[in-house]
């Protein structure tokens, strides 16, 4: 051992020691290892998450204003919030929102649950009262017969649009079409199936059953609008058909704007916030790991200095200096980081694709950042935590630590 030994030699020095305690090398690279891959798997699910719910609310595409009965105070929120309302939502309402210039669509929407029946067959399903303006707005695919007919909105007729997983569940492999269906206490005939569609605003649209809204009112007992829904002609229009309508229904409801109005854009911006805030509390619970990995580190090498006071001791006496020693523990801290990173990432790359796997409808991306962050605090974690052993095996007296002292 001299003064002059290079990186590569002391890295070989380091390897060594390491692959002469493998048990304790192997407790730490998985230590390690456990940490990397849970920031891997928790941001691949949190960005996943995010990447889910706004493509759920990107198939309704941008040109999209909703109205939300209540005030919010904060300037608007996410479909499906519930506000306090002093008036409610009408027909009146909806037939004056289709008056407004750069409007393609206005679609009423009553919402509730109800119980499906067909002879001894029965379920609960979510209920939809809209008019045939909701297959537009609502990007809604027949599979088999029509949607609803052109009404006026407050003409009731007995006719059902169903989900697939409810025509399925009640008539089996035969065409419900034509059929009756029993919603609630009255009858109504099928006219429609919905393609597979999944979850959409909250509302699984396989298991819905969408009736006329003039029907819906009175099967709930209950005029009050759940929303309304307005696809604008361009995206660009957007704004001004959002004040337009802002002045409108505060006109109608005699000065008092005590509706909430949001576009599809501010609905996207905030569901994107809160899960870029929400992926990176998740990989910061599991980088937290990572540090318990550093104390681990930290543990073992201590205990191996006091293991191997004679070899220390040995090297000193062979001209090694203290600076050598500091470095001969540090590349052997940065070797179980870095192997417990590498570790850690084809464990959390495998956890990924399995999951992905066995969910595949849920998209799982890990961001790059994740993998060098992960890495780079693995790293950080054996070099932070392997400085206090490095340095008392460097200033240990050779003498003493050769008669193991």
């Amino acid at each position: 051992m001299t003064r002059s030994m290079n990186a590569r030699a002391q890295l070989s020095f380091a390897w060594v020691a390491l692959t002469a305690a493998r048990m304790r090398s192997v407790l730490v690279i998985g230590a390690a290892a456990i940490g990397v891959a849970a920031v891997i798997l928790l941001t691949a699910l949190g960005e996943g998450a995010r990447l889910y719910i706004m493509g759920e609310f990107s198939q309704l595409g941008s040109d999209l204003l909703i109205v939300l009965p209540g005030k919010n105070e904060k300037g608007g929120g996410p479909p499906g919030m519930i506000f306090e309302s002093e008036r409610d939502l009408t027909l009146a309402d909806t037939a004056a929102l289709r008056r407004l210039p750069h409007v393609n669509a206005v679609s009423p929407l009553s919402v509730g649950a109800i119980d499906v029946s067909v002879g001894a067959r029965s379920r609960e399903a979510t209920l939809l009262g809209s008019d045939n303006t909701l297959q537009q707005t609502r990007k809604l695919r027949v599979a088999r017969g029509e949607f609803l007919p052109p009404l006026e909105l407050d003409t009731a007729q007995a006719v059902t649009v169903l989900g697939p997983v409810i025509a399925s569940e009640l008539f089996g492999t035969a065409s419900p079409l034509g059929e009756w269906v029993r919603l609630g206490d009255r009858r109504f005939r099928v006219i429609g199936v919905l393609e597979e569609q999944g979850t959409s605003l909250g509302q699984n649209l396989n298991e819905v059953a969408i009736i006329p809204i003039a029907s819906a009112q009175a099967l709930f007992d209950n005029p009050a609008l759940f929303r309304i829904m307005i696809e604008v002609d361009g995206r660009g229009r957007v704004e001004g058909v959002k004040q337009a309508a802002t002045r409108l229904l505060t006109e109608l409801h005699q000065g008092e704007e005590d509706f909430t109005l949001i576009t599809q854009d501010a609905v996207l911006a905030t569901f994107d916030a809160i899960f870029d805030v929400l992926t990176l509390v998740v990989a910061g619970i599991a980088a937290t790991s990572l540090l318990v990995a550093g104390i681990i580190i930290m543990n073992v090498m201590l205990v191996a200095v006091s293991q191997r006071r004679s070899e220390i001791g040995l090297l000193m006496a062979l001209g090694a200096p203290p600076g050598l020693v500091l470095r001969l523990f540090l590349f052997e801290a940065l070797l179980l980081g870095l192997l417990g990173a590498l570790a850690g990432i084809a464990i959390g790359r495998l956890g990924v694709l399995a999951l992905a796997s066995a969910y595949p409808g849920f998209p799982l991306i890990t961001p790059l950042w994740a993998y060098l962050a992960a890495a780079t605090t693995a790293l950080g974690a054996g070099l932070l935590f392997g400085w206090l052993p490095a340095r008392r095996a460097a200033r240990l007296d050779p003498v003493q630590a050769l008669t193991g002292r």
